[in-house]
């Protein structure tokens, strides 16, 4: 079964064209990175704007790529939510119009859904190998992720610790309180001057002042211990904590370099971050770099233990990760040594599939597919979806 898949919730808008959720053809993204930069983040109504110009091309090349036909195309997918309304608009009302237009079923995709079948994507060197495969057998094939499995989803806005038994049934086992990951790499990037998107910017730095310690044959070992949030008792995570001590530090940093003295209270508590970025800079050793591995470090621990103690109490077979801050390598590196003495298998998709992509609305419409779904004409968007948890 070939769908087409359009992604568009945030600032991207991408298209691609997915065999049996999981052999990809095509994948097309036009990207507003460069765009948002300057701002220090998405503006939405931007977004929106861009995306109107950019869609219809994308999915004509989309098409080009796949070398394929609207007669090939067997059902059209779009994101519904979660995402910033107006961009969400314009991939679901193009969407709706091409199933409508070309008589093929529709077929609304959660976001998060999307991220999480990211994993049932693989090279189109396959495809051929399983041509002759009815749509029951591609329910499960070999290379396909295994059940029970725990989901890590990580991203600019969500921040979930799943547990999957088959395909599309999900129980939810914590999620943030405050902050997801990928917001809180955003807005600490933003403190540190480390520019848009936080989550790459911050990686970088933190690679980089690893790499001088190691050039100068010094222990990498970080000087900034930050506050993790263990939440015991809890698969929940919070992050506000942590980004508010990486803002004291930055304040006390900043303060000695501007008065050359420590920070004054001003009739108010001053926070231990706040001292000892102001100590630091005092002591000549300032290093933004190290700020960030710090921060990373912080994130990457809470998010890797919990997802162990998750993965040992429900006996999964494999733990998947998922969203734009799975492409984060020290998490992958740190979530491997959790699991892997355990005889757990991660899988995670490549960098490509981490961030916003239409491969993986295909992918995950194909499932839905498989049980004779599809969406009437007058869905309309969800800015708040989550997924749809079921109850224990």
């Amino acid at each position: 079964m070939l769908i087409l898949g359009i992604e568009s919730s945030c600032d991207e808008t991408g298209a691609a064209i997915v065999k049996d959720g999981r052999y990809l053809l095509a994948n097309v993204v036009a990207s507003q990175t460069e765009i948002h930069e300057r701002y220090g983040g998405v503006v939405p109504e931007v977004a929106s704007r861009q995306q109107l110009a950019a869609i219809l091309p994308v999915i004509e090349t989309a098409l080009q790529q796949a070398r394929c036909r609207w007669e090939d195309i067997e059902a059209v997918a779009a994101t519904y939510g979660p995402g910033l309304a107006g961009s969400l608009l314009v991939g679901l009302t193009v969407g709706k119009t091409l199933a409508l237009a070309r008589d093929l079923p529709f077929l609304g995709v959660n976001h998060l859904e999307a991220h999480i079948y990211a994993n049932w994507l693989r090279p189109t060197l396959d495809a051929d190998l399983q041509s002759g495969a009815n749509e029951t057998e591609c329910a499960y094939l070999p290379g396909d992720p295994l059940f029970p499995l725990i989901c890590l989803v990580v991203s600019g806005a969500h921040s979930e610790l799943v547990l999957m038994r088959d395909h599309t049934d999900y129980l939810l086992l914590g999620r943030t309180r405050d902050d997801a990951a990928g917001e809180a790499f955003d807005k600490v990037a933003r403190i540190l001057g480390l520019g848009y998107p936080g989550g790459p910017a911050i990686q970088q730095a933190a690679r980089l002042a690893e790499e001088e310690l190691r050039q100068q044959r010094l222990p990498v070992r970080n000087p900034y211990r930050l506050p993790r949030a263990w939440l015991r008792g809890t698969y929940d995570f919070s992050f506000s904590g942590l980004k508010t001590a990486m803002l004291h530090l930055a304040e006390g940093l900043v303060a000695d370099q501007q008065a050359g003295r420590p920070l004054p209270s001003g009739g108010r508590q001053v926070s231990r971050y706040t001292t000892m970025g102001n100590e630091a800079a005092r002591r000549g050793q300032v290093h933004i770099g190290l700020l960030a591995a710090g921060f990373q470090e912080a994130i990457v621990d809470v998010l890797a233990v919990k997802t162990r103690l998750a993965a040992q109490e429900y006996h999964v077979r494999q733990v998947l990760l998922a969203g734009g801050v799975a492409a984060n390598v020290a998490l992958r590196a740190r979530l491997e040594e959790e699991l892997t003495p355990l005889g757990i298998r991660l899988q995670y998709p490549p960098i490509e599939f981490c961030t916003d992509n239409a491969a993986m609305v295909a992918a995950a419409a194909f499932f839905h597919r498989l049980h004779g779904e599809q969406h009437d004409l007058d869905l309309d968007v969800e800015p708040n979806l989550s997924l749809p948890f079921r109850q224990e």
